[in-house]
């Protein structure tokens, strides 16, 4: 081990060091127990960095030495080292709860993913969905395998100067500082994929990130045999223009899969966590066709079934939509020589009207086209997204449209301050979340006050020290004086309430909503009896004006009222000020417009630290509040962008802090603890953190979903695609027959102590069997609809079946319809077959 010197370049096999194994292992993103480690060789490169890689680059050879030759040293890394072998060998969740499921290998297909800071390769809350989810399939041994980019600058790092205006910065992302290292194949060489383009070969390297026991594989195209306007095709995540954004989603989806089948690896399900990767369903059905020699259209309706499509999108504008040029300049000879289909059929399963050459191709709706199952990210994204996409269900009740949700969660173990570890560890024990944490309600229930209450209050103080630190150095950045940097390096008290309120700056999250009366926020922040403080953070996109102006009123109002010891705004919002937030405030700020948040996962970070919610009843938290775990804001409507509803919710967020949050914070008994805030935060703590967890959500993921879709996958591809072509050859003949199928009159009485229906039905050449007849009536007073299947009866003389079926007294007969629906046991209709007749 002391006789490595570790080289700025990408990192090569290093099998036998167990010094950079431990290095490139992302598990001490999230388990702390090597920081030791590299704090030990250079602290303040560690404290800036949280890279590892970095550390073991950047040390002399002579201190390497010196370390590594220390018997402690030494006994630190043989201990990770075997806890490792350890935790590989034992079986986790999956193994142990479905131990002969057919479900081998989920292949999930991600723009970005937050796994640390040392690998920069997200935005926001889409790759922190995607890098928790990761994480949390590690601790439940749930055979996932990521695919995603690495781009050369990432999302863009922002300075703010003294006058507000922010700055965006892009730099370079070595691959050599990276914890990361080149995919290279059993001779050794580097995996590099050619991707045919008209006219000449896109070639795309591969790399492989380790995440404890699971990999995500990296695809980048900045290889030298790339022409010059090429090799920046990965270069930003989220920039650029369409053309750049189509080659990404060309690279991901298509490259993507085609890397899984350079390695050999066959996954059953392949979950796509936004539209974005939607083209990896098209290289699926190729990669089956030149398996079995199936045309295109039995490829898709097989490998559908082992699809997943996860929408995080709130709002139609959000998806991504390509021109028809434009997709005929890429996709052109990949129609013809890979799928063998006509170029308008491919357009065709991106258009809500298929007939429509004026329409661009939605990536979502490709994504709902080619697969099995949709989701939304929460319970109220659900019924927002059953909405936005109705259109593709037409005359199809709201309600049916085929979207469930699964709410999203967060990896615990990595955004759990140090003091709340402790706190947890003597509750649960350090493995309590590799199961999910149900078991530690009972257990909360049992810790004294006082033990919850020193916890939030060293949390706060570790807070507070790390803000006095970065905001200290942003002030010198900004070219502040001696004084003003002395000044900011003794902001915010460690014993008063702290706020925290960071996330993307958009005109939708209205981060401006505190500043609706400005005089008022500044009386509530500047009580000198009890005082409150707040931290800001966040980014506008760089093409974002109304964004970046939000900011600068944040600013204005900063310096205007004279109140930087109350407030600040730190700049560059990212993974690592996030862990420091989330684990140190005592209440997180939330203020979206509803139902624009379509799941949102800031204010579940801080549940695990003691934080409180104070929150529009949006996302997450519309199916999580309760009055005895936090406050909220909101009428559980939607109101739009009415200036008047925004006017009335600020009034809300004030009085809400005046009357209740901070009067109960400073509330003490005689040993100076707040006996309701921390009655509060034993709630929140102990029921809303295991239910929205990363662990919860994996394990929804895989027992609603993904053993499902790989046994319906596997049921499809057997006997060389027999069921898929059946299904295929079903679904065509209800295109084609649909026209004919009719209803007679029908006729209800009540007999035998029941509403009798009885009606004629004319299938034409489609069979009983093809069709299922239902007798529907919408839900009342917030109740399920009513869906009771007709019954068969006898062939009528003019070609027609009567159906018929009873339903129970008590609603009139005029809210019940008999309709006609497409039936298959192996189907998932509507999604696969959306016809539908009513009688009326």
């Amino acid at each position: 081990m002391s006789n490595l010197r570790y080289t700025n370049r990408p990192s090569e096999a290093l099998d036998d060091d167990p010094l950079a194994q431990l290095a490139l292992d992302l598990e001490w993103s999230w388990n702390h127990s090597s920081d030791k480690l590299w704090r030990e060789l250079d602290p303040e490169l560690w404290d800036l960095t949280h890279n590892p890689w970095v550390v073991l680059q950047t040390v002399s050879r002579q201190r390497l030495e010196r370390v590594t030759s220390d018997t402690a040293f030494r006994g630190m890394v043989e201990e990770l080292t075997q806890a490792t072998r350890t935790q590989k060998e034992s079986p986790r969740w999956f193994q142990q709860t479905h131990p002969n499921s057919a479900l081998k290998t989920v292949a999930y297909f991600s723009m970005e993913y937050m796994l640390s800071e040392a690998l920069p390769i997200y935005s926001g809350g889409l790759g922190n969905v995607a890098g928790d989810q990761l994480k949390a399939a590690n601790d439940l041994g749930v055979p996932v395998i990521g695919i995603g980019l690495l781009y050369q600058q990432g999302y863009f790092r922002q300075q703010i100067d003294r006058n507000g205006v922010q700055h965006a910065l892009f730099p370079y992302n070595d691959p050599g500082q990276l914890p990361i290292k080149p995919l290279r194949d059993a001779n050794g060489d580097w995996v590099r994929l050619p991707l045919s383009l008209p006219g000449f070969k896109l070639w795309i390297r591969t790399w492989e990130v380790q995440v404890g026991q699971t990999k995500l594989y990296l695809l980048d195209t900045n290889d030298p045999a790339n022409l010059p306007g090429y090799r920046g095709v990965t270069s930003e995540l989220y920039g650029g223009d369409s053309r750049l954004r189509l080659r990404q989603e060309q690279v991901l989806g298509i490259g993507g899969w085609r890397l899984l089948r350079t390695l050999g690896i066959q996954p059953e399900v392949c979950h796509l966590n936004e539209g974005h990767a939607a083209f990896a369903v098209l290289e699926r059905a190729v990669s089956y066709m030149e398996e079995t020699g199936h045309p295109f259209p039995v490829a898709l309706t097989v490998t559908r079934a082992g699809n997943l499509f996860t929408t995080h999108t709130p709002v139609e504008a959000g998806f991504d939509r390509f021109s028809e040029d434009l997709m005929r300049a890429h996709f052109r000879m990949y129609t013809e020589t890979r799928l063998h289909i006509p170029f308008n059929e491919l357009m065709a399963l991106g258009r809500r009207d298929p007939g429509d050459s004026n329409e661009p191709f939605n990536m979502a709706y490709l994504a709902i086209r080619g697969s099995g199952a949709v989701n939304g990210v929460s319970r109220l994204h659900g019924v927002v997204s059953r909405r936005l996409f109705q259109s593709l269900f037409p005359r199809w009740p709201t309600e049916e449209v085929p979207i469930n949700h699964v709410t999203n969660g967060v990896h615990v173990p990595t955004w759990d301050s140090a003091e709340a570890d402790r706190l947890w560890t003597d509750v649960c024990g350090k493995g309590c979340w590799r199961t999910g944490g149900e078991e530690i309600k009972t257990p909360l229930q049992r810790i004294q006050e006082t033990q919850i209450w020193r916890m939030r209050t060293e949390a706060r103080t570790s807070l507070i020290e790390y803000v006095r630190e970065r905001y200290a150095r942003q002030v010198a950045v900004q070219g502040g004086s001696a004084s003003e940097i002395a000044a900011a390096a003794q902001v915010f008290d460690f014993n008063t309430l702290t706020l925290g309120f960071a996330r993307r700056f958009a005109t939708y999250k209205r981060p401006n909503l505190l500043l609706h009366d400005p005089e008022r926020l500044m009386r509530i922040l500047s009580n000198s009896q009890h005082p409150v403080q707040l931290v800001l953070a966040g980014k506008a996109h760089p093409q974002d004006g109304a964004g970046q102006a939000m900011i600068q009123q944040w600013s204005e109002f900063i310096h205007r009222a004279g109140a930087p010891s109350r407030v600040i705004f730190l700049s560059d919002y990212d993974m690592l000020l996030t862990e420091r937030l989330v684990g140190g405030v005592d209440v997180w700020v939330n203020t979206p417009r509803r139902p624009w948040e379509a799941s949102g996962t800031s204010g579940m970070k801080v549940l695990v630290n003691g934080g409180l919610n104070l929150s529009e009843l949006d996302g997450w938290w519309a199916e999580a509040f309760s009055s005895d775990v936090g406050w909220a804001i909101g009428d559980g409507n939607e109101h739009g962008d009415d200036p008047a509803w925004d006017a009335a919710e600020a009034e809300a967020l004030y009085a809400l802090l005046e009357r209740e949050i901070v009067p109960e914070f400073y509330d003490r008994d005689g040993g100076g603890i707040p006996g309701r805030w921390v009655a509060r935060m034993r709630q929140s703590m102990a029921r809303l953190t295991p239910a929205f967890s990363a662990s919860r959500t994996v394990r929804e993921y895989t027992e609603q979903h993904y053993l499902s879709a790989a046994a319906a996958y596997t049921d499809r591809a057997a006997q060389g695609g027999k069921l898929g072509t059946e299904l295929l050859a079903w679904r065509t003949n209800l295109a084609e027959l649909w026209r004919d199928v009719r209803f007679g009159a029908p006729r209800t009485e009540v007999r035998d102590g029941c509403l009798r229906f009885e009606v004629p039905v004319y299938l034409g050449r489609l069979a009983p069997n093809d069709v299922r007849v239902e007798l529907f009536a919408s839900g009342q007073n917030g109740a399920q609809a009513v869906r009771k299947p007709m019954d068969q009866g006898a062939k009528l003389t003019d070609g027609g079946i009567l159906y018929s079926a009873c339903a129970e007294l008590g609603r009139n007969a005029d809210d019940f319809t008999p309709r006609i629906v497409p039936n298959h046991s192996s189907a998932s209709v509507p999604l696969e077959a959306n016809q539908i007749l009513w009688q009326r």
